[in-house]
This record gives structure tokens, sequence and C-alpha cells, in this order.
């Protein structure tokens, strides 16, 4: 299977389309006369709910939960955000080897850009002493004790 270059890539959006593929079944659909819409609506649907479960890298006795990251892909970005969402009670933080990461090569964004806006604490390369010496967090342990 031939691998799409930038050059054919961008000559496809220049063309109003998304890959070359669609362009190369554009062409045909042109030179054999068919009549044809391209993108003309988007479609709704709904994925279905797929029960996952994480596992933490480290509970501390007083409720801190963290996990350390050297890469952050989509999966875990995503799969942290549900998370963060449907556990608000937890005490979630970060340890990321390099926070000023970027989530991709050409994104501005960054681990510790990303983890703020989802509300999560985060650190370089260890967890925090500070975070160690914290007061017991009640409501993280009585979420904690929950699942357990």
């Amino acid at each position: 299977m031939a691998r799409i270059t930038k050059t054919a890539a961008a000559r496809a959006r220049e063309l109003g389309y998304r890959s070359g593929l669609e362009v190369r079944n554009a062409k045909r659909l042109d030179a054999g006369g068919f009549d044809y819409d391209y993108e003309p609506f988007k479609l709704s649907y709904v994925q279905p709910a797929k029960p996952r479960t994480y596992t933490p890298d480290f509970v501390l006795p007083n409720g801190i939960i963290i996990d350390t990251k050297g890469r952050w892909v989509t999966e875990d970005r995503q799969k942290f955000k549900m998370i963060v969402e449907q556990h608000p009670d937890l005490d979630i933080r970060m340890v990321f080897s390099n926070p000023n990461q970027r989530i991709g090569k050409n994104s501005p964004t960054t681990y510790a850009i990303y983890a703020t806006r989802l509300g999560i604490p985060f650190a370089k390369e260890f967890i925090p002493q500070a975070w160690i010496d914290e007061p017991i967090n009640q409501a993280s342990l009585d979420a904690i004790a929950r699942m357990t």
C-alpha cells in the first residue's frame, strides 16, 4: 500500500478533500460522469459505554493518588479526563518525566498545560516531599475505600 506523502496530502486539501485516496476516487467518479456529493452531511452516533479500569501507580497514606508518565499519549489523556470527571472526590496527581513535552509534534499544548486544564496537579520527575507531607484528604480516602 503506497503511503501518501505530505505533498499528496497537501494537494488533496487544496482540492477540498482530506486524502489522496478521496481525490483518486472523486476523479474516477468524475471521469465516469457519475453524480455524487462529497461529505454532504454529518451522521451522529453514540459510542457504547465501555467499562474500563485504572490502576494507580502509587497511593499515599494521605489519599493522594499518583500516576507517573514518561509519555502521555492521547488515549491516556482521554482516560484521565474521564477519571477526573467521574471521580471528583479522588485527589489524582501526575509526575511527568518532562511536563514541558508537547502532546503532539505540532501542538503548542504541553503535558503541564493539559494537566492544568483537567485540574490535575503535577510535578517533574519525582513525587514532591510536600505531597507526602500533606494532611489526610478524607474525601479521597473515603472514595478509595469504596473502590477496594
